[in-house]
Parts: C-alpha cells; structure tokens; sequence
C-alpha cells in the first residue's frame, strides 16, 4: 500500500510530544556518555613494594610486602620470590598484614641469602573478580645476571583467557535474549508464547546463558592462576572458585537457571495451550450463545492470573540473575556499593527488556506474519520506558565510573565509552525510524487490515497447496524425492516473502529494526570490553598518585641539622643534601663540620628515613665515607610521596652520640 502523509490534527499532537521525547533522548545521550555495565572502581593496582623494584640493599631483607589500592585475593603461592637461579626462596606462607585502608601482603624469605639479583612474582584477584599480576627485581648487595626472564603475559590473558571472555560475551547476550524475549511475549505480545520461532529464541537464550556459565566456573582457575586449560580439572582448583566471591555468584546463577527453567516450560506450555483455548472460547461465544461465552470468559480470567503470575516470578528470576553480575563484580567494589549493587540490577533489566525485546521483535516480524500492529505499538511504549530506567541508572553509574570529565579522553575506558555514545546514539536515531514506520502502521487500520485479510487469502491457498504437494506419494526415485523437497522449500520461501512483502510499512518497519539490532550487536561487544577495562576513575587516582611522586631534576632536599653530643668537641652542624629529593632511587651526601666551620671527620653517622603516615620505616642508610667529613650513598629508595622526617645520627666519640631530625616533603 502507498503510505499517506498524516492529518494535521495528528502532525499536530506528534510535534508537541516531540519536545519532551527529545528531552528524554538528550538525558539518554549524557548518561551513555558515562554508563557502562560495569560500575567504578575497578581492578586493583600494586601502589608500593618492599623492597622496591630495582632497589639495591645491603643486607638481605626478612620478608617482600606488597602494598595495594584496594582489597584483593591472595594465597600462598600468590608472592614467588626466586633466586638468580631461579629457586625459590620465600616460604610460601602468605602474612595478612592489612590494617584500616592499608592493603598489604607478604612473605617470608628464608635467612642467609647470599647477593645478587631476586625476581618477586605475583598474582592476585581484584575485588571486582579480574585477576591481576605483575613481576619486579632487587637485589641484595649488589645486582647481578639472572636466570629468571620476567613473565610477557598478564594474569587472565592467553588462548584461556580469550575463552573466559568469549564466555563471557555469551552471559550477557544469552541473559539479554532471555530476559527480553519473555518480557515482549508478557508485556507487548501474548500469543506469541504459542509461535515456534519466539520459543526457539528463548530457549536458545537459556542454553546460551547456562553453557557460558559453566564455562566460567570451570575456566576460572586457569584463568585466574595458571592459564592452562589443563587446570580446568583440577578438582582443588574448582573447590577453592567455590569459596569465592566469584564462584557463589556462578553457582547461584545456576541455581536460578534452573528456576528460569520451570518459567519458560510454563510460559510456552500451558500458559501458550490457555491462550488458544480463550481464542477457541472467544469464537464459541460468537457461535454458541451464553454457555459458551461464559466458559471463555473464565478461561480468560485464567489467562490474566497466569500473566501476571508469570510477570511476577520472571521479574524476581531475571533481577536474581542479574544481582550475579552485581554481587560478584565491579558493583560491588568502590564507593556506595549498596546503592551502586541496585542501580547495577536496574540497569541490567533495562538493556535486556531493551535491546533483548528488540531481538524477539525482529525474529516476529520475519519469521510470524500474524503479529499484531498493537504488539508493535506496545513493545515501543515499553522500550521508552527502558530508556528512562537507563538514563536515571546512567547518570548514578557515570559518576561512579569516570569521576571527572577528563578521564573520557585521557583513559581506554573513557574513548571505549566514546565508541558506546557513538553507537547509542546512532541506535536512538534508528529507533527513532522505527517509532515512525510503528506511528504508519496505526494510521490506516482499516486499509492494513484489508490487506492482511488478503494475505492471509494468499497465505491460506499456498498451504492448501503445500498439503496437496505432501499428500502425493512419494516416489521411489530418489532423485525424483530430492526434486519434489526442493519444490516445497522455494513454495514455502515464496509464501514466506509475499507474506513480507504485502505489507510496505510493516517490511519499512522490519528493515529498521534489523539495523537496531545490528548496532545493537556491537554495542553490547563494546560494553562487554568495558566490564575488563580499568574505570577511568581508577587510571587518574593513579596517574595522579604518580603526579604527587614526580620530582623537579634541579631541586635536591638540602637541608642543615646543627647537633651537640655535649661531650668533648661535641658541637658542630650536618649538611644533608638528597638528589634528585624524589619517589625512587635518590643520591645521599653528608658533610659534618665543626663550630668554625672546618670538616668535622666524626666516628660514625648514620641516617634513617620514616614516612609516619602510611607507617612506612625507619629505613636505614649507612652511608660510606668519600672523604674526610664527607659522606656519600647511592640508590637510597623513597618508595612514596609524603612529609618524611630525615634522621641523622652522628657520634663524636666512643660514649657520646645524639640523632638530630628534620621534616621534608618529598615528591
């Protein structure tokens, strides 16, 4: 049919709802700007050491600490610290040594090491379920070659990690296809719980979500230890996943599969078998009187419980399923996560109510002629909804993500988002289309129904035809056999494209959403690759815990510390000079001299450095005499930026000694 231009009155009504629907759209936009499926903050990171990478010391230490910016899973084999030959030489027993905000780990090393150069290995899991890793060097006394080659991959890298995140990919669409598939049927279509091509998509949904589940649960321990597929069966691997965070999460999603299970045997069995007997009731009442009538009514107050039944216990199902995601990842790390876990929950039903009855929608309108212009116009009504939740949610998640608007730029995360506005709004604007060809298809009631009257004319002649080709025997000649199959195929795809066709505004509408669902498609990769990507908020507290540590090359800590042992010529002054006065390794000069100013060649004079708020020191330096009253001492390692107080102790004699201290700010 000719699509006609719509009456004023309606041009009319349509542009002064537009006004408030573009406002929507613009709140939308601004979300997705920041809105990932993953909240901030995310992927915790190793922030101090000791002792720190590259540091030469001069005896051996008793233990290696790692410090980091947020809780992590450690066990005993997470700290390898391992000789230039590469032995081991820790104990393999891990020590908690976190207090307050402070994260810290260690482990013990065994006594008497003897110089060289030690590689510290390490692996961890962040809060937010990501395994992290990382390796560096000391040495004790003085460095030398080394056997041990430094690890080229990171944790949750390599062909297992590949299969973890294609697992991964598969949760979210499978979840997302599930959910949304059902909650069209509930909300926008009924009898499609009765058409073979909507139960075929939900129920490819269920297994899509429940194979990639098990899958994460069995690639976890070589995804976040070894990296061997190998591993996937050790047994103690599997049973320490259970006592995670993580692995409860797997096992309840599971748990609540198996209710969706039951959901989805009720919704396409006898909740599709009482929608045809109230079809078949509402026929008998035109054709049978009273009795009849009343028997439908009744069937189709059954109908109305069973929904909203069904609605009921989807929705607690689907948000239990969703709070997998929430309860295990980067929701439920960070600041607010009682809120942030909610808002997660929300956000996860709106996508999949979205983007997952847009999937239930293309597959109706390609593979159902029947579908009722009124299920288009609801599934619209519903999607508007979507966005709304989205927005609200988006806006709370975006804060939780990026923290500032210079992380869009400056991080992965913040261009990945980028991508995600692009994509977003390039979906609103094909929607958008859609919402049109949906407002066409309501214009002309009358004149469509003419013409699906007449198809279904059409379509009732090919099947009568259809039957007629199947009811003739078939030939003993297989080739004969093969001929007639092929011509019932090109009778059915023939009878499958004129039933397209009929309708221009409904195949205008068709091709639309296939372009939706396309961007879509890519979306949801994109999103994906966020739920692995380091926050932005997370990159600049870091970049900028490495700003507060860069020093200026031209300005050493020079500093004068007057002492009096108060024995004989016990007076005099230290001049302490630190270069460069930074975070790192830094350069330590000494020069003692006496009241009158001539250099003082004292007996001893040690130095000792502490950082008393994060409980760091003392650290000692025994420097080594380069002349007389002077003093000297490379590699003296900082391994943060704070207020530290220098102490200098000097002895003039056998008997009297005093330390002298001073406050300097370095980094």
């Amino acid at each position: 049919m000719t699509a006609t231009a719509p009456a004023p009155s309606t041009a009319r009504a349509r542009a002064t709802a537009f006004l408030p629907r573009l406002a929507l759209v613009l709140a939308a936009l601004l979300a997705t700007l920041f809105t990932a499926a993953a909240p901030a903050t995310a992927h915790a990171a190793l922030t101090a050491s000791d002792p720190t990478d590259g540091a030469v010391v001069a005896t051996a230490p008793a233990q290696v600490t790692l410090s980091f910016s947020e809780q992590v899973a450690m066990g005993d084999d997470s700290i390898r610290v391992l000789d230039p030959q590469g032995r081991r030489v820790d104990t393999g027993e891990l020590r908690d040594m976190c207090s307050g905000n402070t994260i810290r780990y260690g482990t013990a090393l065994h006594s008497g090491l003897p110089n060289g150069t030690y590689t510290v290995a390490w692996q961890a899991v962040s809060a937010d379920s990501h395994p992290i890793s990382g390796a560096f060097t000391f040495s004790i006394g003085a460095p030398s070659a080394t056997e041990v080659s430094l690890p080229t991959t990171t944790a949750g890298g390599g062909p297992v990690g590949i299969a973890y995140g294609v697992a991964r990919y598969a949760a979210y669409a499978g979840f997302t296809v599930l959910v949304g598939g059902a909650a069209f049927i509930l909300l926008c279509w009924r009898r499609g719980a009765a058409e073979r091509p909507l139960q075929k998509l939900v129920v490819r949904a269920w297994v899509t979500l429940t194979a990639a589940t098990l899958a994460m649960l069995v690639l976890r321990t070589p995804y976040t230890g070894s990296g061997r597929f190998a591993d996937a069966f050790d047994l103690g691997g599997l049973r320490a996943v259970l006592e995670t965070k993580t692995g409860a999460s797997l096992v309840s999603r599971l748990l609540l599969l198996g209710a969706a299970a039951l959901f989805v045997a009720v919704l396409f069995g006898v909740y599709a078998r009482r929608l045809e007997n109230s079809g078949t009731g509402e026929a008998a009442e035109e054709n049978s009187g009273k009795e009849a009538g009343e028997k439908a009514g009744e069937e189709t107050g059954d109908t109305n419980d069973l929904t909203f039944g069904l609605a009921i216990g989807g929705a607690v199902v689907s948000g239990g399923i969703a709070a997998t995601w929430a309860l295990s990842e980067h929701a439920s790390t960070g600041i607010q996560p009682g809120l942030a876990m909610p808002a997660d929950i929300l956000h996860m039903m709106a996508v999949a109510t979205w983007l997952g009855g847009l999937s239930a929608l293309l597959v109706a309108l390609h593979k159902v002629p029947g579908i009722e212009r009124a299920a288009v116009r609801r599934f619209s009504r519903v999607a508007f909804v979507s966005v709304v939740v989205l927005a609200v949610t988006g806006v709370y998640q975006a804060w939780r993500q990026t923290g500032s608007w210079s992380a869009l730029t400056g991080t992965e995360y913040g261009r990945l988002l980028l991508l995600k506005v692009a994509l977003v709004a390039v979906l609103l604007a094909v929607a958008s289309m859609s919402r049109k060809w949906t407002a066409r298809l309501a214009e002309a009631p009358a004149a469509l129904e003419g013409a699906d009257a007449k198809v279904g004319a059409q379509v009732t002649a090919a099947d009568d035809v259809s039957r007629e080709t199947e009811s003739v025997a078939v030939p003993a000649d297989p080739e004969r056999a093969a001929q007639l199959a092929r011509q019932r195929a090109a009778l059915e795809s023939a009878r499958e494209k004129r039933v397209r066709d009929a309708d221009p505004d409904r195949a205008g509408l068709r091709r639309s959403v296939l372009a939706e669902a396309a961007v879509a498609v890519v979306l949801l990769v994109v999103t994906t690759v966020l739920t692995s990507t380091e926050p932005g908020r997370t990159v600049e507290q870091e970049a900028a815990r490495g700003s507060a540590a860069t020093a200026v090359p031209d300005r050493a800590v020079k500093i004068t510390l007057p002492f009096d042992t108060r024995g004989p010529n016990g007076k005099g002054s230290v001049r302490l000079e630190l270069d460069p006065g930074r975070v790192g390794a830094n350069t330590l000069h000494l020069w003692a001299d006496t009241g009158d100013g001539q250099p003082f060649d004292l007996p001893e004079i040690k130095v000792a450095f502490t950082l008393p708020a994060k409980d760091i020191g003392p650290l000692p330096v025994v420097p080594d005499q380069a002349a007389p009253g002077h003093w000297t001492a490379s590699g003296v390692q900082l391994p943060l930026a704070g207020e530290w107080r220098i102490d200098v102790t000097v002895r003039t004699s056998d008997i009297d000694q005093t330390t002298v201290q001073k406050t300097v700010k370095i980094g």
